[in-house]
């Protein structure tokens, strides 16, 4: 069998493996509803099957302007393993590309509204940290949360995982900021009437462009004291500049896909920007139970419908920008960051 193998014979001729694609701009979302509206907007003409993506996401889809999508699916473990397979598939030229992680997230109340648009500066993992049973904490502990290694709540971990925290490029931040602050967010009538339960702005307000950050963990959580925990680790693992608003899977595990990608000399991690836009809050108004808010949040049925749409709102005036003034964004980002 193995001589019948070797003597197999090859193909008369091969074709020759395409050049990679040089991709100005990848949007990256996770899942079918954050997707679509890309797609659309985009108007994506070239579709690359990108060999490890899964199988119900199996495409990255581009246009003649050199704006690709892709869909990692959800979660930490299917986000990194997607990145990755895109990464290395040797199909695409990303050595100048910006990448746009964007997708729908809980939002903290004090910090936006549903349908709000959040651009981080950090992004913290929610899930490294030790944790007791809220049953049995210590007196005086307000969670049961704290750092690896460490024995208490409030005591910053050594970040011996590497991807406990990003900081995203300044300058990229600001662009974005600045192109995108103005833009008028979609609304729907059953999120107008539910936010009118939060006593307090921003969150019974239209929602807005804002700049607020983001953690990233597995479990879907919800709550005024997870809520008030998400706040105070934010704090700590960033010296307190960081600034906790919108509450996700996947962004840690992608950034850090990217940033092995970086390493191997693929990328820029300069050119790496994550957007966030409210799906849910993450806690229930006053005197509402958090069981009952997260039941009446999942029968708001525009919630996740204009979250989706307004990272399309938010972000594409910066997909824009960059398609149509590559000459200006190909060396990096643009001097004028003002926003």
């Amino acid at each position: 069998m193995l001589l019948a193998l070797a003597a197999a014979p090859r193909p008369a001729s091969a074709a020759a493996p395409a050049a990679p694609l040089a991709v100005k701009v990848l949007v990256v979302n996770m899942f079918q509803s954050e997707a679509a509206p890309w797609l659309a907007a985009l108007r994506a003409d070239r579709e690359i099957r990108v060999p490890g993506l899964p199988s119900d996401y199996p495409l990255v889809r581009c246009n003649a302007a050199g704006i690709c999508q892709m869909t990692t699916g959800m979660g930490h473990a299917n986000a990194a393993a997607s990145m990755m397979a895109v990464l290395y598939s040797g199909l695409f030229d990303l050595h100048q590309t910006y990448f746009l992680i964007a997708g729908i997230a809980g939002i903290d109340p004090a910090r936006g509204s549903i349908g709000s648009a959040a651009w981080a500066r950090y992004a913290v993992d929610f899930g490294i940290a030790h944790e007791i049973d809220a049953r049995e904490l210590p007196r005086s502990w307000l969670d049961g949360y704290f750092g690896i290694l460490t024995d208490a709540p409030g005591k910053k971990p050594q970040l011996d995982y590497r991807s406990e925290v990003f900081r995203f490029d300044e300058a990229l931040l600001q662009k974005a900021l600045g192109l995108s602050h103005h833009v008028t967010l979609e609304d729907s009538d059953d999120v107008r009437a539910y936010r009118q339960h939060y006593p307090r702005s921003p969150a019974n307000q239209p929602p807005q462009v804002t700049q607020c950050d983001t953690v990233s963990g597995d479990t879907w959580w919800t709550g005024q004291r997870l809520g008030e925990h998400a706040r105070r680790w934010t704090g700590l693992l960033t010296d307190g500049e960081g600034i906790y608003c919108t509450t996700q899977q996947e962004d840690n595990a992608t950034l850090t896909a990217l940033t092995r990608g970086a390493q191997s000399g693929l990328l820029d991690l300069k050119r790496v920007a994550v957007l966030r836009s409210g799906s849910d809050f993450d806690r229930p108004y006053p005197n509402q139970t958090v069981i009952d808010g997260l039941r009446s949040q999942l029968a708001l049925t525009g919630a996740v419908r204009i979250a989706a749409d307004n990272l399309v709102r938010a972000g594409l005036p910066l997909v824009d920008d960059i398609a149509q003034h590559w000459n200006q964004w190909r060396a990096g980002v643009p001097p004028d960051t003002a926003p």
